[in-house]
Parts: structure tokens; sequence; C-alpha cells
């Protein structure tokens, strides 16, 4: 068997993901954080991030916060619940649960619905939680929750939230840049997701689009110095410049990762990829046997849930280290109560590495005799 030691593996994760070696090149200068032309392309990715999500500069800004995709939704959490106020968190998934131990350990009062994980939210329970609950003033769900490549319907949530006139904060980590995402349309006033997700950067920072309006009124409100959400967006309109060291190597990566997005036809277009990259390994999956988590209706294209085969010579442990021999990374299930494994579609991935990674687990499959 060919040795994988130094070998570049495929990455079928929801983040970080296989990257392009142009986006990788990006990487090789070096940038002061005060220089211009670094300033100019932090100025030029907030731009980018405003028209990507099809709203205007005044409507919306777009900040940029170091730190992974969780730091992004903790200066949310800790930068726009008041200090009387009250947190309404839709769970059904790994990701939904930290959004709660975020805001339990800044001591921000929590309300929590809590579904299965293979099951959307009741709009119904949303709606008597917020007739019933005066003291909510956020609201917040996960789009795609990783947990399990379902999708969350944000659309129909935000009309609930508006109608009690509640901030709306949508966790887009693994969705944004892969689904169309109408911010104004969608009543969402927080969106946060990440470089290293659906846009095809590194991991480094996470970026927030806030409604303007609703931004302008959370000075001196956060819990936190470096992760202030106002404080930062006020740097960075006052001299584009970072309050504190930013990843430039991240940023100078993510601007490459931004123009490949644009070539490859946008939102729409990668969306394209990726909806047949999930197809294809669907189809495939279940050639060989394996049985979804999700509900179709309910399945996202970004990573899907499989659950483990009943057969007593299957073992994960060894399936996993067995694929990644072979220089294909999955990821392992975050459920709590079902036993599943996770395939991710996104990133640089396309047919042909679909059709590998079938193709390898058909061999596996052989090999550990289930």
């Amino acid at each position: 068997m060919e040795s994988t030691i130094n070998k570049e593996k495929k990455l079928f994760t929801p983040g970080p993901l296989t990257t392009s070696k142009t986006v990788k090149q990006a990487m090789l200068r070096d940038f002061g954080s005060r220089d211009n032309e670094f300033i100019s392309t932090v100025k030029s990715i907030r731009e980018r991030l405003l028209k990507l999500s099809k709203v205007e500069k005044g409507e919306y800004e777009a900040i940029l916060m170091q730190g992974s995709g969780t730091f992004g939704i903790e200066s949310v959490i800790s930068s726009t619940v008041p200090s009387d106020g009250k947190l309404l968190i839709i769970i059904n998934g790994a990701y939904g649960q930290r959004i709660k131990k975020i805001a339990e350990r800044l001591n921000i009062s929590v309300i929590e619905l809590v579904y299965n994980e293979d099951s959307i939210p009741n709009l119904d329970d949303i709606d008597k939680v917020l007739a019933e609950d005066n003291e909510v003033t956020n609201v917040a769900v996960v789009h795609c929750e990783t947990t399990t490549g379902i999708i969350n319907p944000i659309f129909e949530i935000g009309q609930v939230v508006k109608k009690y006139n509640k901030e709306y904060i949508v966790d887009a980590m693994s969705s944004y840049g892969a689904y169309e995402i109408n911010l104004d349309n969608n009543e969402i006033d927080f969106l946060i997701s990440s470089s290293n997700k659906c846009i095809e950067g590194v991991p480094g920072f996470s970026f927030i689009l806030a409604r303007t309006d609703v931004l302008k009124t959370k000075q001196n409100i956060s819990r936190s110095l470096s992760l202030d959400l106002y404080e930062q967006w006020a740097g960075l309109e006052k001299n584009g410049q970072f309050r504190f060291t930013p990843p430039t190597h991240s940023i100078i990566a993510f601007q490459q990762a931004l123009n490949e997005l644009d070539e490859e036809g946008g939102i729409p277009g990668r969306a394209k990829r990726y909806g047949n990259n999930h197809t294809v390994l669907i189809d495939g999956m279940r050639k060989l046997g394996f049985v979804e988590y999700i509900d179709e209706q309910h399945q996202g294209y970004i990573i899907t849930s499989f659950l483990y085969p009943s057969h007593d010579n299957f073992s994960f442990e060894k399936f996993y280290s067995l694929l990644s021999q072979k220089g294909l990374v999955i990821y392992p299930g975050k459920l709590s109560n079902v036993d599943c494994f996770r395939i991710g579609n996104i990133g640089q991935l396309f047919e042909e590495d679909m059709i590998e990674i079938l193709n390898a687990i058909e061999e596996v499959k052989k090999e550990m005799n289930f």
C-alpha cells in the first residue's frame, strides 16, 4: 500500500476543508497588519461579503473577527444580548448546544427548545415561547446543523421571530457560500460564518454580517474585550485596521478563495457542485448498503450522516483508519443517541473525488468483511 506520510489527504469533512493550490499559494506572502495593501484587502473582503449577501453597506455591515467560527458565535452572543436580556436557543444538534454553553458561561439567561437531532424545529413551539415569555430579547438557531447535516428552516423561523420584534441570530457556519441566504428577507440581524467553510479559505477568522441599525445599539454591551463586536466594527470603520493582530495569511487566502468562488459562478455555481457531490455520494452509499440518518426532505448537501452498519465486523475506528491510509479523511459522528459517521461534500471536492471515496469504501468493506 502506498504510504500517505507527508502526502496531502482529501478531507471529506465540514471544515477545515481541502483547499485549492492557489488558495494555499496566496499565503506565501507576508503582510504587515498596518500595511496599506493589507488594509485595502480587508476593505475589499468586507465589501465583497456584502455583495455576496446581496445587501448594501448601511443596511448591513461585514465584520471580520480573529479566531475560529466559535469565536464569531461567542462574539455575537456576548456582544448583542443585553445584561437584562434572555436568549431563546433552538437546538437540534451539538452546535445549538454549543451556543447554549457559551451563553451560560457568559451568565446570560437562557430558554431552550430542544428537538431530536433528526427533527426540524416546530414553529408553533417557537411562537408559543415568544408569546408567553416577554423577557426573551434574542433568538438563535443553527442553519445547517453540522451534527447531522440537517437544514433548519431559517426563513420560517425568522418570520416568527420578527412577529414578536426580537433580534435574530443565525449560525450559518457550514451553509454560507453554498446556500443563497437573503439576510433581510430572512429577518436576520446577525449571521455568523467562517473563513474555512464553503468559501473554501483556510482557518483563522470568522465573519459576522450585522444589521447596521441593530449593531449601532450594541456599544458597551460586550462581556469580552477581544470579542467586542461593536468595537471591532468601529475600529475597522475608523482606520480599516484590526484592534489586535489579524490573521494576515488567512485573510489573503480568503481573498483568493472569493476570487475562485466568483469564477465558479458564485453561490449558485458552488451549490450546483456540492449538490452533485451529494447526489453521487448518496446514490453510491445506498448501493453499498449504507443508510442515511436524516430524512431526504430535511437533508442538506453540505455533510451527510450515515448509520453504523449493524454487522459485528464493523468498527468505526478501523473503518476510519483504513480510509485514512488511502488518503481519504471522513468525520466521526457527533450524535448523542445514535451511532453515525459523516461524509462531507464541500471544499475542493468534485464528482471524481466522490467516486474515489465510494470505491475506497467498497474496498474497505471487503477488507473488514462486513
